[in-house]
């Protein structure tokens, strides 16, 4: 499952998932395009973890809400690498709020953010991607939230259900290009921002869980990984969860 000579954009990759899923590609072999927005000093100490894994790469700031600012992103990518060959599209934000409370803003904010933001940045890499005319991958992280809706979280569950309906458009749109879309919808990840729940929280969504616990960006990265690789040229359009069995059907 090596991903040797592939070149590939994580974006939000500054920390949690998306620092997970560039440090596993780098350790298969892929060079990687660190994205971050505005905390330059984490997205450094990702490249330190990705060159400690045995990679390389670039950081490259860009606000995935503009469209300008990931094109120039992908151009950075190809000035250095010459090709760009898998796109992650992992940036999301959270701002919640009980639907009946949330004001315009939050809800435009996390729209931007986690649904136009991977909209901008498959634009911008489509191009570039389909001169190559070497196939590609495009993965999208989506939530188990877009699937089955949680409280508090209209505006995340809405952009992350949009993710998931665009995966599969863009799934059909490319296939005769050999690029494969996927997305994958993560449960409860220890993350940051999982880190600010109470223990009695945590203990209540566990007992939500068939495996009985939370899961890692290891979990997640690992299935980025191979959905990247050669092994799953194949597979498209797929929506898979990486949740521990909580939205089973």
């Amino acid at each position: 499952m090596r991903l040797d000579g592939k070149v590939a954009i994580v974006t939000g990759a500054s920390r949690g998932i998306g620092r997970e899923i560039a440090v596993q590609l780098a350790g298969q072999g892929a060079s990687v395009v660190i994205n971050y927005t505005k905390n330059k000093e984490a997205a450094e100490e990702t490249l330190t973890a990705v060159k400690a894994a045995g990679g390389r790469g670039i950081i490259v700031q860009a606000d995935v809400k503009n469209l300008s600012a990931c094109e120039n992103m992908v151009k950075s990518a190809l000035e250095i690498y010459n090709k760009v060959d898998i796109l992650v599209n992992n940036a999301g934000i959270t701002r919640d709020n009980l639907t009946l409370r949330m004001k315009p803003a939050e809800w435009q904010e996390v729209i931007d953010t986690n649904l136009t933001g991977a909209f901008n940045c498959v634009k911008a890499v489509l191009r570039p991607l389909l001169k190559q005319k070497s196939g590609g991958r495009i993965i999208n992280i989506a939530s188990v939230v877009g699937l089955a809706g949680n409280i508090g979280q209209a505006n995340y569950a809405a952009a992350k259900a949009g993710l998931i309906g665009m995966t599969k458009t863009l799934a059909r749109e490319l296939a005769g290009r050999q690029i494969t879309v996927n997305a994958v919808a993560p449960g409860f990840i220890a993350t940051e921002m999982t880190a600010v729940l109470t223990p009695e929280i945590k203990e209540n969504l566990q007992r939500q869980i068939p495996l009985g616990r939370m899961g890692t960006t290891k979990d997640v990265a690992y299935l980025v990984a191979f959905l990247a690789s050669e092994q799953a040229a194949y597979i498209t359009g797929q929506v898979i969860a990486v949740d521990g069995g909580m939205t089973m059907q």
